[in-house]
């Protein structure tokens, strides 16, 4: 099966070459995804479980727009600025996840805006 570029209306456009998501042979590849806003800025500068639920219901949309949702993903990779962040981080993440929790990885990392306190990468199986 042949990859599907997923481009959700409203996006912003990417900072480097890459989509949002693709979609091959029923796996669907989310892009590291940051808190922005239509305008490649930062959004709730200083406020992980801000910025982790921005990055969560801006995930739900690209699974959206390609036929999928929460419920489909099977990894997360996660990327934090600074650990002192991380149970804000989770806490948000719980609540996306209530219930069979896909597997995972978190490391801590500098990202690609000073603002961005913590990005996500999804994979999600249809």
């Amino acid at each position: 099966m042949p990859k599907q570029v997923i481009i959700p209306p409203g996006t912003a456009k990417p900072l480097a070459p890459y989509v949002p998501a693709t979609k091959a042979d029923n796996i669907i590849y989310v892009s590291g995804t940051l808190a922005f806003d239509e305008n490649n800025n930062v959004v709730h500068v200083g406020d992980a479980a801000a910025q982790t639920r921005h990055i969560l219901e801006t995930i739900k949309g690209v699974l959206a727009a390609a036929g999928g949702s929460m419920e489909d993903i099977t990894f997360n990779h996660i990327f934090v600025k600074d650990w002192a962040d991380y149970a804000a981080i989770n806490a948000v993440y719980a609540e996306y996840f209530p219930g069979d929790k896909p597997a995972r990885y978190c490391l801590q990392t500098g990202l690609v805006k000073p603002e961005a306190l913590v990005e996500i990468a999804s994979t999600a199986h249809l």
